[in-house]
């Protein structure tokens, strides 16, 4: 079974890897629900407690979709869902809405299709430009006042609005990209983390699937997976970046262990405040991240790793668009 980890300085408390549930619905090819639910249902028998959605994953089907399948474990589980994103611009980029009435009517939209009198953790899907992070935070601390939400995060905010929100109520869990593919945060963000107490929830900490080691080529991606136009998988871009991946091949087969378990033990021994959440829709991959809980690195294999793929590796932009990045 999995170890609990703490999340921020409330009380919060989950299982050491969680589960991302947005592949259960879009992005990643086709959905299969009946196995996505035995995937739900799979991972609470491994020690998995933390389960993340949010309403824009597959227009809500997602958050339908976990509602129904976590309905029988209600009490073992931690549902982390997400607002905040309004549409998308023309490169599809997310457009934020940060507005205290818009955080309310999301609130209660998830609620409904979760089918919960509270939801566990609520984030900020991405920091809204244009309206004060302290309004934002504020309407979200309204929600735990009302009994609606338990603990707040944030999702790809920097280290200056994670202090901004963070003094208007406390922050649980920063939820944002981190892997050996994407080591930016560490320079700022983490540290500010630490500083607060706030947790840290890595998505994609496989590099959207790169690092498992089983995308060879571009055409290894189905027709409808967003990665066809993501900068990092296209083009020269995909070939160097291939590069960092057999580099993470290979410490894994002298290992002894799957690619994909060695990226996510990486960033378990980051810290006692790191709760990664891969993303998965089949029970075959689950069973393998989970594995990673069993593998032990020690100071010398993390250092030949992050050697390996230093800051800043990763060829390409994350996003076509990066202007809703908080920075």
């Amino acid at each position: 079974m999995l170890q609990k980890r703490a999340l921020g300085r409330r009380g919060l408390e989950v299982g050491e890897i969680g589960l991302g549930c947005m592949p259960m619905s879009d992005t990643y090819g086709p959905a299969d629900e009946a196995e996505s639910i035995a995937t739900i249902h799979r991972a609470v028998e491994l020690g998995v407690t933390l389960f993340d959605t949010a309403n824009v994953y597959g227009m809500g089907h997602n958050e339908t979709l976990v509602g129904r399948a976590l309905a029988g474990f209600r009490e073992d589980v931690i549902i982390a869902t997400k607002f905040g994103i309004a549409g998308r611009n023309e490169l599809g980029a997310p457009l934020a809405d940060g507005r205290p009435e818009y955080v309310h009517e999301c609130c209660e939209a998830s609620l409904r299709r979760l089918g919960i009198d509270h939801i566990d953790l609520y984030y900020q899907h991405r920091v809204d430009k244009t309206v004060p992070i302290e309004d934002t935070v504020g309407a979200m601390a309204e929600l735990v006042a009302q009994g609606k939400v338990r603990y707040l995060g944030l999702s790809e905010a920097s280290a200056a609005t994670i202090r901004r929100a963070d003094a208007v109520h406390p922050i649980s869990a920063l939820q944002s990209e981190w892997s050996l593919f994407e080591r930016g945060l560490e320079r700022d963000v983490v540290p500010a983390c630490r500083e607060l107490g706030v947790g840290i929830v890595p998505f994609s900490p496989l590099g959207r699937g790169f690092l498992t080691g089983e995308i060879r080529a571009y055409d290894d991606f189905a027709p409808d997976d967003f990665r066809r136009s993501s900068p990092r998988y296209m083009g020269e871009n995909f070939d160097r970046n291939l590069e960092l991946v057999d580099r993470v091949r290979a410490l894994a087969q002298q290992k002894g262990c799957p690619p994909a378990q060695l990226a996510l033990a990486w960033l378990l021994h980051k810290g006692p405040d790191v709760v990664p959440i891969p993303g998965t829709k089949r029970r075959t991959w689950l069973d393998q991240n989970v594995g990673a809980a069993d593998v032990a690195l020690t100071p010398g294999e993390i250092q030949e790793l992050e050697g390996a793929l230093p800051v800043g590796a990763a060829s390409g932009p994350r996003y076509t668009d990066m202007s809703h990045i908080d920075t």
